[in-house]
């Protein structure tokens, strides 16, 4: 396994007219649809979204990180187990444990929080122009160690770009519009890998408690994007 800093590397050297005309061999055109945006079956949606990126949505929403991002679940345990305490209510503690990613915002249907639909149905980002790199990268992520491949396996690839199921996946793309999500991808590659080296290298272990502890690349924070102090 190449280490990640060799990753690293790899991602750097990564070329943006390769990758764009990897995009344009498999084809793509959002049919805004919602897909990406929302829930599936009884699993929340979740979109990885880096420390800065919360807090330029913080700028553009002026809203409490708490609304903006939140800790990513994969790995948390749920404390909540339907136990009763004194007064004989349930207990919601809600999740406890460390995990190392933030996720964008959900709503109570596990759908983005920053997804609305029109009267007709079509969906609409209410961020668009602040949205994070996975959503701007989405249905394509590249075939490298420490990169994540967002929202299950891939169905089709060209070199080292993989592209996951989504509806307007084969269909034509201009060479403007491919080009300008290969950039955002070998961002995005690169973001991903520097992230986990920072958390790789900054990573000590801490009592959570009751409650969750996220490591970023900043450190560990409480799920308010506070310093976690323990």
């Amino acid at each position: 396994m190449q280490s990640l800093e060799a990753e690293l590397e790899r991602a750097t050297a990564l070329d943006v007219a390769d990758l764009a005309d990897a995009i344009e061999s498999i084809g793509f055109e959002c049919t805004r649809c919602g897909a990406c945006c929302t829930a599936e079956g009884d699993d929340p949606h979740t979109a990885t979204v880096f420390p800065d990126e919360v807090r330029d949505l913080q700028d553009a929403t002026d809203e409490p990180w708490r609304d903006v991002a939140l800790p990513m679940p994969y790995g948390l345990e749920d404390a909540n187990d339907g136990s009763e305490g004194e007064e004989g209510a349930a207990d919601d503690a809600g999740p406890t444990g460390e995990t190392f990613e933030w996720a964008l915002q959900t709503d109570s249907c596990g759908d983005c929080r920053f997804y609305a639909e029109d009267d007709d149905g079509v969906g609409a980002c209410t961020v668009h122009e602040d949205r994070p790199l996975i959503c701007r990268t989405y249905p394509f992520s590249v075939a490298l160690g420490g990169t994540s491949q967002p929202m299950g396996e891939a169905v089709d690839e060209a070199g080292v770009v993989r592209a996951h199921e989504c509806e307007g996946l084969g269909r034509d793309i201009d060479r403007e519009h491919a080009e300008e999500l290969a950039a955002a991808l070998k961002e995005r590659a690169v973001r991903e890998i520097e992230e986990a080296i920072a958390v790789r290298d900054a990573y000590e272990p801490v009592d959570p408690g009751d409650g969750v502890v996220v490591h970023d690349s900043e450190g560990a924070k409480l799920p308010d994007g506070s310093r976690h102090e323990g």
